[in-house]
């Protein structure tokens, strides 16, 4: 990454955090991304870590999410907690979507 890209993951979130600001290009977003999610130990740790930068942090957000999700998994409490949380328009679409990446059945009232 830092040969192919040029990203500078040297730098620990302490130290990005303090002048880290909004910033839309991908050259100063991915690299604070990766950095949350090495620093993480968890899923939710890399998400509170990632946020904790400021700046863009939904974006950064997803970019580690993303890659913590792929790592550690999303817990089961904090997957359950969110679908409790959406309309339920919104979770038959999700529940089609893991239904197509084999997470998921299908129920006739998603259909």
């Amino acid at each position: 990454m830092t040969e192919q890209f040029g990203y500078d993951l040297s730098r620990t979130c302490d130290e990005i955090r303090p002048q880290y600001h909004h910033v839309e290009s991908c050259q100063q977003t991915v690299p604070e991304a990766i950095t949350a999610f090495l620093e993480g130990y968890d899923f939710e740790d890399v998400i509170r870590t990632a946020v904790s930068l400021g700046g863009d942090c939904d974006t950064l957000t997803a970019i580690a999410g993303s890659m913590a999700e792929a790592f550690y998994g999303i817990p089961a409490l904090l997957t359950a907690e969110c679908r409790d949380r959406i309309p339920e328009d919104m979770l038959n679409v999700l529940n089609r979507f893991d239904v197509s990446l084999g997470r998921g059945r299908d129920t006739e009232e998603e259909k």
